[in-house]
């Protein structure tokens, strides 16, 4: 049984912020306009060459604002939540056909 123990306080003590890792001076959304328009990453290869690739949210993506976050956990909880505002929204307009 004491085996238990000491694994059970291993996982706490893996689990404890590092005293090293002070976020004091962090500022919270400090890039988040910038991630929203897309962000390029800039890798360094082993074999000297430079690859840069730019990210952009996909299509159809939907990035929350924090508030709005704070009520849907998952996008299980967002669609839930649209499907019920579906019936109180006009009627979508049909496609036009192409001439």
């Amino acid at each position: 049984m004491k085996r238990a123990n000491t694994s059970k306080a291993r996982q706490q003590a893996s689990d404890d912020m590092r005293p090293e890792y002070d976020f004091r001076g962090g500022v919270r959304g400090k890039h988040y306009q910038a991630y929203r328009r897309g962000h390029k990453v800039t890798i360094h290869k082993t074999d000297g060459t430079i690859a840069v690739q730019h990210f952009t949210l996909e299509d159809g993506a939907v990035l929350l604002e924090p508030d709005v976050r704070a009520y849907f956990p998952d996008s299980e909880a967002v669609n839930s939540a649209l499907r019920c505002l579906i019936p109180l929204l006009p009627q979508k307009p049909k496609a036009k056909a192409r001439a």
